[in-house]
């Protein structure tokens, strides 16, 4: 008898969060504060950040402890189920086996709340009772003003412009649970003002949402701080329960995988799933292929320089080493809004240059395409960004149809789509359009990128 859903026993879901600093192959490359360009300090983030999460941010423990409170909410949901594909290897004839880990079970709808949960946690004890942030097409958005909800907490959300004109429904979402919504560039802060005059018919960005939450956080004189959803170092770290929990459950059928993927944007799903078995080929030397997918719209990993930049357009974040296609670049208003945004995690980035992973971009009619097959087979509707997973791993199973390997893929299925509609919709009447970054917007990204003096 086939076993499609492998279950983990709740006593056995994990209890630590991996931090994968310590086993980076070269030393990490420091933050650097934007004024002086030398490493930042505590207390260069603390007005933005809880002094638990700065703590983790810098951490160089390899594990650290998931607080009860959070364990307890995480129980609401997790383990998730990870899922063996047969339905749709059968419909691609491949000898491959097929994994997904499914995060679109969770009360957010994605993995998101993973870290939601543990950030607004960690501001709620330190007095902290209101959050601002960004989100692009939503799924952050939305985990936060859960983990907010059930922290009695406030929260200001700056939601792209584009993904707040496609998707009604988030927005709808998130006020459900208390947030307050605003499309950003918004003329309710200075640099939303300033990027709204510099910038008349923009759709805005993530950079730009991200500067306006920063500003909100820091000009409330310690009474907000800042949530951030993926890129730093502790956003990462609280994924990878998704990656842990994926481990065990193929040791439970004798099983490991040759190749791990996950879509990319700022990161995050990608590291949660894929830095525990990184732990595993840095210290064991397996030799696990490790795929970052990106739309060519958005082609951070695949095109751009690896630098230090800002993390949003207003240049209020620090100095982050970086794949990055300059913090003033304007992503097109692809459908994957989660996807575009112009740098990613410093760890990821990382990996990357060091050879331990690798990234493919993809284009989103391909990614739809995909995304169907995989619906009709499994009976789950993914997301605009997940379709970009679905697309590589099926890829990948093709290529194994061809020369006849029987690997073992295992992606993560970061979020649902059932609220990204009027994408299916673009996509079921042929109305979208697949975009390759023109070589004229990526130069005029990559102009914004600092001239920095590393530290020796």
């Amino acid at each position: 008898m086939r076993e499609y859903t492998i279950l983990l026993d709740a006593k056995k879901m994990p209890d630590v969060w991996y931090n994968v600093l310590p086993d980076l192959p070269t030393p990490h490359a420091p933050v650097l504060h934007p004024g002086t360009q030398q490493p930042v300090g505590p207390d260069d983030l603390s007005p933005i950040f809880p002094m638990g999460l700065i703590e983790q941010e810098m951490s160089p423990e390899p594990e650290i402890s998931i607080p009860g409170e959070v364990m307890d909410k995480y129980r609401l949901y997790r383990p998730t189920p990870l899922r063996r594909a047969w339905r749709l290897e059968e419909a691609l004839q491949t000898p491959a086996k097929i994994y997904y880990k499914n995060e679109s079970v969770t009360p957010s709808g994605s993995h998101k709340i993973n870290t939601a949960l543990a950030q607004a946690y960690y501001n709620k004890i330190e007095g902290v009772n209101s959050l601002s942030t960004e989100t692009g097409a939503g799924q952050w958005g939305t985990a936060l003003s859960i983990a907010c909800a059930m922290f009695d907490m406030k929260c200001q959300v700056f939601m792209v412009r584009v993904s707040f004109e496609q998707k009604p429904y988030r927005k709808s979402m998130m006020e459900a649970y208390g947030a307050s919504i605003l499309p950003s560039p918004s003329d309710a802060t200075e640099v939303g003002r300033k990027l709204r005059e510099a910038y008349p018919n923009t759709t805005g960005s993530l950079g730009m949402a991200i500067s306006e939450a920063v500003e909100v956080a820091v000009m409330s004189g310690g009474t907000t701080k800042y949530s951030l959803g993926s890129v730093l170092n502790h956003v990462c770290m609280h994924q990878t329960v998704i990656g842990q929990e994926a481990k065990l459950q193929m040791e439970s059928v004798g099983d490991y995988p040759d190749v791990v993927i996950g879509c990319c944007g700022g990161g995050s799903n990608f590291a949660g799933i894929a830095f525990p078995f990184v732990q595993d080929k840095l210290k064991k030397g397996l030799d696990t292929d490790f795929i970052a997918v990106e739309p060519t719209a958005c082609p951070t990993l695949t095109r751009g320089p690896y630098a230090y930049d800002f993390g949003d357009t207003g240049q209020l974040t620090p100095l982050i080493k970086q794949y990055t296609l300059g913090h003033n670049f304007m992503p097109p208003g692809i459908h994957a809004g989660g996807l575009r945004y112009h740098g990613v995690a410093a760890t990821v980035a990382h990996l990357v240059k060091d050879g331990v992973m690798r990234a493919v971009a993809l284009y989103q009619n391909p990614c739809f395409k995909a995304s169907l097959t995989f619906a009709k087979c499994e009976g789950i509707l993914p997301a605009p960004e997940s379709a970009h997973a679905i697309c590589a791993a099926m890829d990948e199973a093709v290529k194994c149809r061809e020369s006849g390997e029987a690997k073992t893929i295992l992606f993560n299925l970061s979020g649902h789509g059932h609220f990204d509609l009027s994408a299916y919709d673009a996509y079921l009447s042929g109305n979208m359009q697949d975009v390759a970054l023109e070589e004229e917007a990526l130069q005029k990204g990559l102009e914004s990128i600092p001239q920095v003096n590393e530290p020796s």
